[in-house]
């Protein structure tokens, strides 16, 4: 890694799970009305959907997570809570002219095994039960290796789901007890063993780079036991630090955080150990062995991307249910009250929770796909008169020292991104972010790149 592209380059940036991205959506959401219609027109043009169900729960705080959760022991709020996502599922169904088909379906969290094997089965069985489903589905479900249990497998299993991602993040011991994250190597093992002899297909690990003391002896060891265990993806994500977003990140010192190159060496030899190991880089942050259905939709140039992160499926319209979720017609994005009373009490109203929101113009959908390729292909044209459009030039306009630093190659009507430019798919596509560039925020808004 050049040092010096490095600290150029090495800005707050956005993820790009969605174009416009959630800061930069309009002020006003999308009114029930408006939501209804959008989605009734991706539907009409296909019924094939995908369907996101955000379970917050977790019984103790991991002190790096971003996501949406609610720390409890109290398993009484499963019931009550699981009654009120069946009620929003209801009102999509409602409004559909016919049953949809069920192309993907993903459990998130928080801690989806928080909850028992009952309520989950109860949950999915009432999901399933009034649905067509794909024959080429994918059903996968989030898991912590502590609360993971046999029940959770098989009951998942039974209804058509094939792949487990197991949120490991650090097998170090001592980096676990600062991040709070509560769980063994022996946990991990034990549930990787399990789901394959019941049929899993597909087993992902989530690591993650730039923790609290984390070493490049960190990254050796955990490649190690990821070579061991052969899990078929890896997300390999940085470590977001954004404590003014997310408070429980200031329960360790920010000069315990490798920053900078230091950070990026992490990266590095992480990938370079993955790729001895038979992994092939996916996207930003990917990896995933040559069998798996990842790979194969990059090959096939196939591969999405969404609030789910990469997938092989793509669908028009993404469906989430539960607090805080986001849904995404590709005309129009909404995301549901995050607070659980508030999501609660709209939901039984008879109302869609939307507390934000955003309706795409003709601009925001034409940079979204310029973008989407950026991120799933390296690679982006607009040959075609439709895929133009004034921005995308404005955008290429800055593209210019990304050009001259051999981050990008750009050719008539097509720009590509370098192996040297991969480590900065997010400055590239931060130069084509027209709202990003129309008010470029005061403070901090994103994390780092690296």
């Amino acid at each position: 890694m050049n040092t010096s592209l490095l600290e150029k380059y090495n800005v707050p940036a956005p993820r790009y799970t969605s174009y416009p991205t959630v800061p930069y959506w309009n002020a006003e959401p999308p009114t029930q009305e408006q939501w209804i219609k959008s989605v009734q027109g991706a539907f009409n043009e296909n019924r094939e959907i995908s369907l996101y169900i955000h379970l917050p729960y977790c019984e103790s705080l991991c002190t790096y997570c971003g996501c949406n959760k609610r720390i409890t022991k109290n398993h009484k709020v499963e019931q009550p809570y699981i009654d009120s996502v069946l009620k929003e599922w209801e009102m999509y169904l409602n409004i559909l002219p016919e049953k949809p088909t069920v192309k993907e379906l993903h459990l998130g969290g928080g801690t989806p095994t928080f909850f028992s094997p009952e309520s989950l089965n109860y949950l999915i069985t009432n999901i399933l039960s009034k649905v067509h489903i794909a024959p080429d589905h994918e059903f996968s479900f989030e898991a912590h290796p502590a609360s993971m249990t046999l029940e959770h497998l098989v009951v998942l299993n039974i209804h058509g789901f094939k792949r487990i991602s197991i949120g490991i993040q650090d097998f170090d011991n001592e980096i676990l007890r600062i991040i709070n994250r509560q769980q063994t190597y022996e946990d991990v093992e034990k549930t990787v063993v399990l789901a394959r002899e019941l049929g899993y297909d597909s087993i992902n690990f989530d690591l993650i780079f730039g923790l609290p003391l984390q070493t490049l002896e960190n990254i050796r060891i955990n490649m190690e036991k990821v070579r061991s265990l052969h899990p078929d993806r890896i997300a390999f994500y940085s470590y977001a630090h954004v404590p003014w977003i997310k408070p429980s990140q200031r329960a360790y010192s920010e000069a315990d955080l490798p920053i900078g190159k230091d950070k990026r060496d992490l990266y590095e030899l992480g990938r370079e150990l993955l790729e001895e190991a038979g992994y092939m880089e996916i996207g930003m942050d990917h990896f995933a062995l040559r069998t798996d259905g990842l790979y194969k939709s990059l090959e096939n140039k196939t591969l999405h991307r969404n609030f789910m992160g990469y997938t092989p499926q793509y669908t028009r319209l993404s469906l989430a249910l539960g607090a805080s979720s986001i849904s995404d017609s590709w005309g129009a994005f909404i995301q549901n009250e995050k607070k659980i009373e508030d999501y609660q009490a709209r939901v039984e109203l008879g109302a869609f929770p939307i507390i934000k929101g955003h309706i795409l113009s003709n601009e925001d959908q034409l940079l979204r796909k310029h973008i989407l390729n950026i991120m799933c292909k390296f690679e982006t044209n607009w040959i075609e008169k439709e895929d133009q459009h004034d921005s995308l030039y404005e955008g290429m306009e800055r593209m210019s020292e990304l050009e001259d630093d051999g981050l990008i190659e750009r050719i008539p009507f097509q720009l590509k991104v370098t192996e040297k430019g991969r480590p900065f798919i997010r400055n590239i596509c931060l130069a084509l972010d027209s709202k990003y560039w129309e008010k470029k925020p005061d403070g901090a808004l994103f994390s780092q790149v690296v």
